[in-house]
């Protein structure tokens, strides 16, 4: 296996229209499928089959549009959900299973020896459908894992070429997940891939987590889309697999941005300013101490590259802002105001966004300017070479 690359499956169109109020229109799936290939997402759960005709179109006309990319459909164990997915024209399904006795018991009403028996009838019926078979594990998180290692072994020696661990609750950390993946990885030849969603905010640090301990595939969603609170978003495990371990996914940078800004659109969900990689605030800076820093060298407060996204860093100037963020600001506009000036400019700005709680305009700078500009003349008439008077 090739230990430099993690491969993604982008499941936005599957688990990420599962998100509650989410629908996209078969325009938006084939629009979102377009720009997943463009950008190189490898792999991608195009949907349901078993969800009826309407379902099944969306899947074919996806399938249809894509050339680089593969295209996955998700099922239960369940004859006629094979039957659906090959009419659909994929070559591989994620075959779903509960594998946690909780799930097992309580959501099945079957036992370990039924799923056992169960599984590997349905993986070589796949097989002989001319399927190819990712094993999902679900709620793989509260397992037992010496059963999950059975699971495995089973699915490997019925024909799967991968097991599909799912966190299906949300409830696992990096370091308990880096653990687990180690154990799969020692135990088995199958392709593994982590399925993480983000009910305590770990599905990223849990999918980087598996990587380091064996995992060779990532489900993720664009946005971090999904049930609840969500999946592991497409964005930032594409560039945390990429800045901090070295560990490639075809995905372009540069391209992130416009699928997320297609996806948020379609889903009615909008990115937050703030968002990781592609939120529209991440590369703006007030803070003096950091603009200052920004001004001598980007790398000073730079971690993550804005030109690798197609960004650019953006000052803006408000309640903390310093005298060289004013500085610059006013030089942008071909204002130069002396330290004296841009202190005075400075207490105005700070007003200003008190005030209005909002930066100033240019038009706002080019007044704050004017009305400061005698702060400067009477600092220049003023005579420091002769000595203070005396108080008489």
């Amino acid at each position: 296996m090739d230990w430099s690359s993690v491969i993604v499956n982008d499941t936005t169109l599957r688990d990420g229209e599962q998100t509650a109020g989410v629908i996209f229109t078969l325009g938006e799936k084939v629009a979102i499928a377009k720009a997943l290939e463009r950008a190189g997402v490898p792999e991608m759960e195009v949907g349901i089959p078993a969800m009826g005709p309407e379902e099944q179109e969306s899947i074919r006309a996806v399938v249809a549009q894509c050339e680089a990319s593969r295209p996955i459909a998700w099922c239960r164990m369940h004859m006629t959900d094979l039957d659906a997915a090959a009419a659909c024209g994929v070559d591989m399904v994620n075959l779903s299973i509960p594998v946690s006795d909780q799930q097992i018991k309580g959501k099945l009403g079957r036992d370990r020896g039924w799923v056992l028996a169960h599984l590997e009838t349905m993986i070589k019926t796949a097989l002989e459908k001319g399927l190819e078979v990712a094993l999902g594990g679900e709620d793989s998180s509260r397992a037992d894992p010496e059963f999950l290692l059975r699971v495995i072994e089973r699915a490997e020696a019925s024909g799967a070429r991968r097991f599909r661990f799912a966190d299906t609750l949300g409830i696992m950390d990096p370091f308990t997940t880096l653990q687990m993946f180690k154990r799969l990885r020692a135990a088995s030849g199958l392709e593994l891939e982590i399925h993480a969603h983000d009910d305590l905010g770990l599905a990223t640090a849990n999918s980087l987590g598996a990587v380091l301990g064996g995992a060779t595939h990532v489900s993720t969603t664009v946005n971090g889309l999904g049930e609840r609170a969500g999946n592991a978003p497409l964005e930032e495990v594409v560039m945390a697999c990429r800045n901090l371990y070295g560990r490639h996914t075809g995905i372009a940078p540069m391209a992130l941005a416009a699928v997320s800004k297609l996806v948020a659109e379609a889903s009615g969900r909008p990115v937050p300013a703030n968002k990781p990689i592609v939120g529209e605030a991440i590369f703006t800076h007030e803070s003096g101490i950091h603009v200052s820093g920004l001004l001598r060298d980007p790398k000073n407060y730079e971690a993550l590259s804005p030109a690798d996204l197609g960004r650019c860093h953006r000052l803006v100037l408000g309640k903390h802002s310093g005298v060289a963020s004013i500085v610059h600001a006013c030089n942008a506009l071909g204002l130069a105001p002396g330290e004296a000036q841009a202190r005075a400019m400075l207490a105005r700005v700070r007003l200003h966004a008190g005030a209005t709680k909002r930066p100033p305009t240019d038009a706002d700078l080019r007044r704050f300017f004017d009305e400061t500009r005698s702060v400067a003349e009477a600092i220049e008439t003023l005579d420091f070479s002769r000595p203070p008077q005396a108080a008489s």
